[in-house]
């Protein structure tokens, strides 16, 4: 069983190391992280420093992508916003996914009028857009990072119980269930040991691309308001704040808008090169 795992972990890296733009997207992602976890390293000034005396100014050797309306560099408030961005991405999808996996694989599992009844329910949070029920819920709880991160991951929900729940009804009724509930295993043990390892494929490639949803709704939250308050930078924020300085200081908002759509992309091409890399019908 180890062999065979190693072999299929090794065989998975090498479809991914074939896909060129997803290498691309894990370089970028690991450079991202690496840059958040070491942010009070890396930033050449703290993020919260004022000095109005050098507010405003464009990029220069002192700061390399200039000052905001406060003297604060923009580089350094773009470093702790990966921090802030990345883990509101990765919490609020592993939120998303306890909630919406445990709900799909009881609906898939048990079948019947529980699992009419779960998806209904998730039927009809789908008909509200996701970006509207996060403000929605972000509205209601209040702005700040937990809150953003509950209303961000709450939101979808919905998509990782379908995932789930339909590779539950394809797995359950293999042969190697049967066998463990003929051996009298009981629902929860056949569930997390038979049934969940055999739907990762398609939770570890829906949860990358997950990510990438979460930071850019994160960044939109935060954009009207509803997200992280200042002083802590966020992408999305600092995009807000760089709306009235367009014309004359537009690189304070091409800088943060950049970060977003290269960390976005980077999460595409990651989870697409997954998907390739876990699906079975490809060639070895």
């Amino acid at each position: 069983m180890i062999f065979r795992k190693n072999s299929m972990l090794r065989l998975t890296w090498v479809r991914l190391c074939r896909n060129h733009l997803a290498i691309v997207g894990l370089v970028i992602l690991v450079a991202l992280i690496f840059t958040a976890v070491f942010a009070d390293v890396l930033a050449p000034y703290a993020y919260f420093k004022q000095s109005l005396r050098e507010r405003l100014q464009a990029p220069s050797l002192s700061h390399w992508l200039g000052t905001d309306e406060f003297g604060r560099d923009v580089l350094s408030r773009l470093i702790y916003g990966a921090r802030v961005s990345l883990q509101v991405g990765l919490v609020a999808v592993s939120i998303s996914l306890v909630l919406g996996g445990s709900l799909g694989a009881i609906a898939g599992y048990y079948g019947g009028k529980l699992d009419h009844v779960i998806m209904r329910v998730m039927d009809i949070q789908l008909s509200i857009p996701t970006i509207l029920l996060a403000i929605a819920i972000s509205a209601a709880l209040g702005p700040g990072l937990f809150n953003l991160m509950i209303a961000v991951g709450i939101s979808s929900v919905p998509a990782f119980a379908r995932l789930l729940r339909a590779s539950v009804l394809s797995v359950k009724e293999m042969e190697f269930v049967e066998a463990a509930r003929a051996m009298g295993a009981g629902d929860l043990r056949i569930v997390a040991l038979h049934i969940l390892p055999n739907c990762c494929a398609p939770l570890i490639v829906q949860s990358t691309l997950r990510v990438a949803n979460a930071i850019l709704s994160a960044a939109s939250l935060s954009f009207i308001g509803l997200g992280i308050q200042p002083p802590f930078p966020e992408w999305g924020g600092m995009l807000s704040s760089a709306r009235g300085y367009l014309r004359g200081n537009a690189y304070l908002s091409l800088f943060p808008g950049i970060a977003i759509v290269i960390t976005i992309i980077a999460l595409n091409f990651l989870g697409d090169g997954l998907r390739d890399a876990l699906d079975p019908k490809q060639k070895r």
